[in-house]
């Protein structure tokens, strides 16, 4: 029993901008996180129990045949009460987790938001560009549930919502990030390091960053790479470019940019462009605006990597396609179905990387065993919660002789 139960939130990491959480504020993350594994694990699984015992006969009754779609499941699983109820606690423990995090930031802001102006003045690792607008794929909604979504604020020039994502990270991956949420960050640069171990990109960019986490180990992981993070919401920079700095890391710059537009950067100018959860954020017009643009700068030789929540396919079935999708209908990621439902390699393809450039592989979060140990899960993903990704590559083709080269993964 005890090997379930996460590490409690007083083993995160204490970096200088991390918010300060009193005793019952933790207290409180830490019923969410294990709150988070039930409904994940024992009681998630009464879903496929309700969908195979009740409501896969009750369609079939009705209609004569099984679902043929997603969408399908999704209409006849929102009548069983059971389904009814376990949305609606997961629902709620997203909206408690976003509301215990605002309020451990809120009642420190004022030190929050000096100290985070001490750190960029002093640094130099930001710059804010405010005539970059905000995509209404990122203000249509409160991404996450999370007030103010990334770009939003109390005041003008504060860290509120950089600040509340951090802090409350833990709570919605019960640990699984490690003890500074940067898991995935880490897992992509062991990634690299496996696949291409004399590999020294020196220059990176990150499209979406948020506050860095991912970035910041791209920094640490190839100290001789100057990486540029970059994201539309300046509110969560300002509160990164300072994360980046109380950590100590000088090789990175938070950029306030839209991955739409890369005209900043010269073509062929990176050696490799990451992004990281984020392209399930990006409505269909913007994506391969994004891809194109990503090639683009991209160097020839040059890597693409997307780390992502597997696509949906004809190998996947429809219940596992459903219960995936739920976080597209409940948890304010209005983007993620019709993301996971598009042929991406097809798409990457149109951008200007011939499928034989292109890989699929996977990518698991590594935690900080020394404070985090590891999932009893195993292998086994929870469908949104568990630190286990596919990652979708590329390698851009070189030209040699006016011939491209392919360049395996």
């Amino acid at each position: 029993m005890k090997d379930k139960i996460p590490p409690p939130y007083t083993a995160l990491q204490r970096h200088p901008m991390m918010p300060q959480a009193s005793h019952d504020e933790a207290a409180r993350f830490n019923f969410l996180t294990l709150f988070n594994r039930y409904l994940s694990g024992e009681i998630g699984r009464g879903n496929r129990i309700a969908y195979e015992t009740r409501v896969m006969p009750a369609f079939k009754v009705i209609h004569g045949r099984e679902p043929e779609n997603r969408e399908e499941i999704r209409i006849a699983m929102n009548q069983d009460p059971f389904h009814r109820m376990w949305s609606a606690l997961k629902r709620n423990s997203m909206e408690m987790r976003q509301q215990n995090g605002r309020q451990i930031v809120l009642r420190q802001l004022d030190e929050l938001d000096a100290k985070a102006k001490a750190f960029n003045e002093a640094s130099g690792l930001l710059e804010l560009d405010p005539s970059v607008e905000q995509p209404i794929y990122a203000t249509c909604v409160d991404i996450h549930c999370q007030p103010g979504g990334y770009h939003g604020g109390e005041r003008e020039g504060d860290v509120t919502v950089g600040a509340n994502y951090d802090v409350g990270l833990f709570a919605t991956t019960g640990g699984a990030l490690g003890s500074l949420n940067n898991g995935g960050g880490q897992a992509v640069v062991g990634w690299v390091k496996a696949n291409r171990p004399d590999w020294q990109p020196k220059r990176i960019l990150d499209v979406g960053c948020t506050v860095g986490h991912n970035a910041v180990p791209f920094a640490e992981g190839f100290p001789d790479a100057e990486v540029i993070a970059i994201d539309t919401a300046a509110a969560s920079l300002r509160y990164g470019a300072a994360r980046a700095a109380g950590l100590g890391v000088k090789n990175i710059r938070f950029v306030q940019a839209s991955g739409e537009d890369l005209s900043r950067f010269p073509d062929n100018h990176f050696d490799w462009v990451q992004t990281t959860m984020f392209l399930h954020e990006l409505s269909a017009e913007s994506m391969p605006k994004i891809l194109a643009e990503c090639r683009r700068v991209l160097k020839p030789g040059g890597l693409l990597l997307h780390v992502e929540q597997p696509q949906y396919g004809p190998d996947m079935p429809l219940y596992e396609q459903f219960i995936r999708d739920w976080d597209a209908y409940n948890n304010n990621e209005p983007f993620w179905s019709a993301m996971h439902g598009v042929d991406l390699k097809a798409m990457m393809e149109e951008a200007g990387f011939p499928m034989d450039h292109q890989f699929v592989t996977g990518v698991r979060a590594v935690p900080d065993k020394s404070l985090f140990p590891a999932s009893p899960d195993g292998e086994e993903e929870d469908y949104g919660r568990a630190a286990i990704w596919n990652a979708y590559g590329a390698w851009k083709p070189q030209v040699t002789s006016g011939a491209e080269k392919e360049i395996s993964a």
